[in-house]
């Protein structure tokens, strides 16, 4: 038992994420923070969990950035990092998947 906790406490203190600014427009700015990833993408809800259309771009110091378009609503959605879909270690809010993980969520107002 001790085993798996050290291993989940490991995968959630490494990556950094935050949406940084929801703007009148509906753009949501992300950010993540994982110096060694090679690729990182993210997937919801608001993309029909494709992460191909939403690929992050990496800013140096292990910072990804990425912009995207999120009409108002409820929206659930997960990084894609190095291929490994992960949630938004700093999202506000989470919610049992099917695939027995969790999803973030992300509201944004009208």
């Amino acid at each position: 038992m001790a085993k798996s906790t050290s291993i989940k406490s490991k995968a959630a203190a490494a990556p950094k994420a935050l949406v940084t600014k929801i703007t009148a427009g509906g753009r949501i700015a992300l950010e993540f923070i994982k110096p060694e990833a090679k690729t990182v993408f993210v997937a919801g809800s608001f993309n029909q969990w494709k992460p191909e259309a939403t690929p992050l771009v990496p800013k140096g110091n292990g910072k990804w950035v990425g912009d995207l378009a999120v009409k108002p609503g409820r929206h659930e959605y997960l990084f894609v990092v190095d291929g490994q879909w992960m949630p938004d270690p700093k999202a506000r809010e989470s919610v049992v998947n099917p695939f027995g993980g969790k999803n973030s969520v992300l509201v944004v107002s009208e």
